[in-house]
Formats: C-alpha cells, sequence, structure tokens
C-alpha cells in the first residue's frame, strides 16, 4: 500500500479526507473549544494550517460525518452529533489583494450577497456592519438553527497596507464596524472564530467584539496548528527513512506558545518531498515593512534571542506604533521559550529564535542589510576559517565586514561604541553559518562573552573596546586565560581557541586581534 500523499498547499479538510492525503488530527480541538466556549481569537504565523483548521471547523458543523471517519471528533469520546447542523458563513481574507477600501468594501459586500442568495433572502442595502446585522437574524429564523462565523485572516487587509499609514486606517475602521455588528448577535450565533497573524488590541478593532476568547497563547491550544515531534514521526513515518531526527528537530521545530512546540507544516511537508535541508518557510517571503522598520530601528539579532517580554509586548499590536519585537514574535520570527505568571507580576517570558531555520535566516538577512551587499562570499570564507583553525583569516573576515558597515549605522546607534554592539555582531555573523553559538557563556571562573562550537574546534572570545574598558593592563586574551575560561571544555575532544579582540570605536574595527 503507498504512503500516503504529502498535502502540500492543500488546504480543503475534504480533499485531504478523500484523495489520499496524510492528514494530522486536530479535531480534539474542535471538541474541546465548542464544548468551553462559543467565542474565539487564534493568532499564529502564515503557513500554519489556520485555514485547514478552519475549513475543518466548516465541515464539523455542516455535518459531513463521512470526511471524520477515524478522527477524535467522530469518536465517543468527543460526543459531536453530526446530525445537528448549523448555517456556516465564512469570510476568507486570505486571497487576493485588497490595495484599496473599495476593494475591501466590495469584498465585504459580495460575500454578503452570496449568503442572501443562498438562503433566498431580499439583498440589502447599508455599510457591511448593518448588513450583516440584519442578515443574522434572518438566516435563524429561516433555518431555525444558529449561525456559525469563521473568518479566516480577520487582519490581512490592515497588514497588506501597513506601510501606507491612510489606507490602513480605512481599513482598520471597516473592520472595527464589520466585526463589532458581531455582539449584538449573541442570541443567533453558535460559534464564533477569527483567525489571524495579529492582535490589534489597541486599534480598536476589538473594541466592539470584546466577548472573544483569545487562546494565542493558551497551553492547552499551543499545537493547534502545526505538527508536534509525535505527528511526525507517526503519520509521516513512511517517509522518515535516511533522515536524521535530531537534525529535522534542531532545525524545523521550536515554535511554542506556552505550551507543546510544534514544526511549521510547510517546511515539513517540502523537506519530506525534496529530501533536503532548506528554509523553506523563511523563504516564502519576509515582509518588506520587517526589514524597513528594522531599518528605522537597528537592533542586533543577538538582542532578541534571550529577550525578556510581557502581554504588553505579545499581546497586541499596534501599526501606529510598532515595536520590532512585538512584530517578530507575531510573524513567527520569534518564540516562547520558557515563561512565569504570577499574581505579582503577571505574564513574562522569555523569548529566543525557533530553531536553526530562522536563526541562520534572519541573522543572515541582517547581515545582509547590514553591509549593503551580498555576503555570501564572506560566509564560506569564514566557513572555512573555522573548520580549518585558521584564525588570522578569520581576522581578516571580520575586519573586511567591520569595514563595510557603512557610517549611518554607527551614527544612529550610540550603543556602537560599546563591547555589547561588536559582540552582537560577531554573533550575528556566526549565528548565520548555523553554528552553536552560546553569547554570555557561563563557567564557574565568570561569564565567557562568546562562544562557538562548529564541527572541529570550540572558540571562546573575550572582547573589550579601546578607551572604554581597557584602562587595566589586563588584555582580553589574559583575561581569558587568568579566569580559565576554557576548562569547562577540556573534556570535549575538539580543539579549543582562545580569542582577545580590542575594537576601536574611532576607526569601528579591530584594534588587536590575540591568539
Amino acid at each position: 500500500m503507498p504512503p500516503p500523499k504529502l498535502p502540500i498547499g492543500v488546504q480543503s479538510f475534504e480533499k485531504m479526507r478523500t484523495e489520499g492525503y496524510a492528514y494530522v488530527d486536530k479535531t480534539w480541538f474542535i471538541s474541546d473549544m465548542v464544548a468551553k466556549g462559543s467565542y474565539y481569537f487564534l493568532s499564529r504565523p502564515r503557513r500554519f494550517g489556520k485555514s485547514l483548521f478552519i475549513d475543518t471547523l466548516d465541515c464539523a458543523f455542516s455535518g459531513r460525518k463521512e470526511l471524520f471517519s477515524g478522527l477524535y471528533l467522530d469518536s465517543p469520546e468527543a460526543e459531536w452529533d453530526f446530525t445537528i447542523t448549523y448555517p456556516v458563513l465564512r469570510i476568507d481574507f486570505a486571497g487576493g489583494s485588497l490595495s484599496h477600501i473599495s476593494d475591501l468594501i466590495s469584498r465585504l459586500s459580495s460575500t454578503l450577497d452570496e449568503w442572501e442568495e443562498h438562503y433566498e433572502i431580499e439583498k440589502s442595502s447599508g455599510d457591511p456592519g448593518n448588513r450583516l446585522l440584519s442578515l443574522i437574524p434572518k438566516i435563524t429564523k429561516i433555518t431555525g438553527k444558529q449561525v456559525v462565523i469563521l473568518v479566516d485572516e480577520y487582519d490581512r487587509p490592515i497588514l497588506d497596507n501597513i506601510a501606507d499609514i491612510s489606507t490602513m486606517q480605512e481599513m482598520r475602521d471597516c473592520l472595527k464596524n464589520f466585526y463589532g455588528a458581531i455582539k449584538p448577535l449573541d442570541l443567533h450565533l453558535k460559534f464564533v472564530l477569527l483567525t489571524g497573524v495579529s492582535k490589534f488590541a489597541k486599534t480598536g478593532i476589538f473594541s466592539g467584539l470584546n466577548n472573544l476568547r483569545d487562546i494565542t497563547l493558551n497551553e492547552g491550544y499551543s499545537a493547534i496548528c502545526g505538527y508536534t515531534h509525535d505527528d511526525l514521526k507517526t503519520v509521516f513515518r513512511e517517509y522518515l527513512d535516511d533522515l536524521d531526527l535530531n537534525a529535522v528537530k534542531n532545525w524545523y521545530n521550536g515554535y511554542s506558545w506556552t505550551g507543546e512546540s510544534v514544526y511549521n507544516p510547510f517546511d515539513i511537508l517540502l523537506l519530506l518531498e525534496e529530501r533536503t535541508f532548506r528554509p523553506f518557510w523563511f523563504e516564502t517571503g519576509t515582509p518588506s515593512f520587517l526589514i524597513t522598520l528594522w531599518q528605522k530601528r537597528p537592533r542586533l539579532p543577538a538582542e532578541y534571542d534571550g529577550l525578556i517580554a510581557g502581554d504588553e509586548l505579545l499581546g497586541s499590536f499596534d501599526p501606529e506604533n510598532i515595536r520590532t519585537e512585538t512584530l517578530l514574535f507575531q510573524a513567527g520570527y520569534l518564540t516562547i521559550k520558557s515563561w512565569t505568571a504570577d499574581p505579582v507580576r503577571g505574564f513574562r517570558c522569555v523569548l529566543g529564535y525557533p530553531n536553526t531555520e530562522v536563526r541562520v535566516s534572519l541573522n543572515l538577512l541582517f547581515l545582509e542589510v547590514l553591509s549593503s551587499h551580498d555576503i555570501s562570499g564572506v560566509r564560506d570564507r569564514l566557513y572555512d576559517a573555522l573548520e580549518q583553525g585558521d584564525a588570522e583569516d578569520l581576522h581578516s573576515c571580520f575586519h573586511s565586514f567591520f569595514a563595510s558597515i557603512p557610517h549611518d549605522w554607527y551614527r544612529n546607534n550610540p550603543v556602537a561604541r560599546y563591547e555589547g554592539y561588536y559582540a552582537s555582531v560577531v554573533y550575528t555573523y556566526f549565528a548565520s553559518l548555523g553554528y552553536e553559538v552560546i553569547p554570555e557563556d557561563t563557567s564557574n571562573k565568570g561569564r565567557i562573552d562568546l562562544t562557538v562550537k562548529t564541527r572541529t574546534g570550540i572558540w571562546i572570545f573575550e572582547f573589550k573596546v579601546l578607551g572604554v574598558d581597557t584602562s587595566g593592563d589586563e588584555s582580553p586574551l589574559d583575561q581569558i586565560k587568568r579566569r580559565g575560561y576554557a576548562e569547562k571544555y577540556r573534556s570535549d575532544s575538539r580543539r579549543i581557541y582562545e580569542i582577545g579582540i580590542v575594537f576601536n570605536p574611532e576607526t569601528r574595527n579591530i584594534e588587536r586581534w590575540e591568539i
């Protein structure tokens, strides 16, 4: 019997279940959500399976029992009655481009037209919000059933126009009016789910629909979209021959919203199809406004790894006062590594890169923007220097790179006079190669500024800045030796390299390189 087909690009639940595609059962979440509430909001990055989950909900509420054979929702434990069906109204912003407010109004109006035609209701007039407010009770009266509303990519019209403040505000106000019409319809609604990438809590969109339960950071729903490691080993077991599962996990797993971590489905499906490790998800498109925002408020990637955040950073997105960290988290470039919650401080978490794919790709992207040219050749040379133990060529690589950073970067970054800045640039370069890079590496004698582990060696770096922290006689290499930083790695079979670097803030480059 042939293995199930890989559902690359398939977002139809019916197609998956009837045409032999592999399907990861997410129907437990449907049973749980309906049992516990009626109004939900879920934020997840692009290509994590939100559209498929919406379509699965549609089929469940439409009574498509034949599609759920063998799945949790069709088991006695789920207590789901497929004989009771509900009218399902879907609003989908996932496809197409909406670059003018007229495009959005036209999209909403045509959706309402279709519903009125389907239920043979006289066509109404007015803005989309008022039309929705009038339409839902009529559908309830005609069918004798409460209505299900499913909104896919509710925020797409805003995100697509976030660089154009005027258009973005028009889109926001229109959506605020439309979504706000849902709350007064409580008596007529069975279930409501809005999905998207970002939560615009500070923009007023949810002020009229404030009864939504946000399950984005709910531990129990962390795996509602995406594949768990167990999913990979069971559903796709026929495709795992000759694949190193530890390497797969390091490269692609790690996305977490306070609960079980998951893989991005797009990554896994293309890996299983093409049998090669590549940044499939990252290559599908980094929003240009992220790069523009980062250039306005530059911060080196090392500073994002280990960032402390709370609800004020993660919980909402203000397009008129964008925080890069919020955008990186909601877009999937940062994830929750650990978290705590207590009555005094509330929710706090530590953010970091989810996996090797994102860490390598994002660091490489920022390096190219920083230096304004293709650095692939320099990276190859840097890789060879590390693997061959050529510390002098490594010195030459970094000297050239620091020389390539435009003067404007230093002018816009007062921190560029301090050790942390230079350490972050070095970190960014090593991280773009995919190595294990440990900033502030702890030992019983103190903290190592930076440790890099390659296949052939362990590189220990100590940084100082001329005129800032070199007032004493001790050089950075002397500090490494005096404190015995290398001792924690003596049992490792790899060769150990100790490098002391002194930077000059006036020349903005390396003053001394000690091996």
